[in-house]
């Protein structure tokens, strides 16, 4: 059973509340130097592919098919593993997404606490 699964912006204050910090982007946040993260793990394998990330652009009126999408991603084998490592995290941990885009609602961070918390 999944433990309390939350996402925000990586760029955000840290809180002893968070749990483990997982950063689910591809790609290292803009002007974020490293030490100032405070990550338990960097899971750039459980991102969207970068053809999936170029084509979405942050669209909100793409979000469905992005979801869609991405959803099926986590399914291949480039994601499989990182996709359960990131499951086995959330049955044990409570778990903190964290992602560098501004509208964490209709991002890959939002998609992925969906599918932890419904057991896909």
């Amino acid at each position: 059973m999944a433990k309390q699964i939350t996402c925000r912006r990586v760029y955000e204050d840290t809180s002893p509340k968070d749990g483990r910090r997982v950063l689910v982007d591809r790609v290292w946040p803009r002007g974020m130097r490293k030490e100032d993260a405070h990550l338990d793990e960097w899971l750039r394998d459980v991102a969207p592919s970068s053809d999936l990330r170029k084509w979405y652009a942050h669209e909100p009126s793409r979000f469905t098919e992005f979801r869609r999408r991405y959803l099926a991603e986590l399914r291949d084998v480039g994601h499989r593993d990182a996709a359960e490592h990131l499951r086995d995290l959330a049955a044990h941990d409570k778990l903190m997404l964290l992602t560098a885009t501004r509208d964490v609602d209709h991002s890959q961070a939002a998609v992925l606490a969906e599918w932890l918390t419904k057991g896909r």
